[in-house]
């Protein structure tokens, strides 16, 4: 187990930690799933900000979600990545 790991861990002791954690959820979600099609798709986040006609740091901040508590992507943008990667941009709702 890695230093990162054990880290983890240790965290994971602390019930506001794993609240917060788990709030993110949806996101890491989505995150992995933009992530997945981009390396499915074998392209780079530059020729993604090409086929978006935007920069790489722009599909950088998207794929890391360091946007996220000043601006989530737009559906728009997601779908223009979706494309850029060669999928379709589907959004469900399950009940909880």
């Amino acid at each position: 187990m890695t230093n990162h790991d054990k880290m983890i861990e240790k965290w994971k002791e602390d019930p506001v930690f794993v609240a917060e954690y788990d709030s993110l959820e949806d996101e890491f979600v989505l995150l992995d799933e933009l992530l997945r099609a981009r390396k499915e798709a074998g392209t780079t986040q530059e020729d993604v900000a090409k086929a978006m006609n935007t920069k790489a740091p722009t599909v950088a901040r998207i794929e890391s979600g360091s946007g996220s508590k000043r601006h989530s992507p737009s559906v728009e943008t997601l779908k223009k990545y979706s494309k850029a990667v060669g999928c379709r941009l589907k959004i469900n709702l399950e009940s909880v």
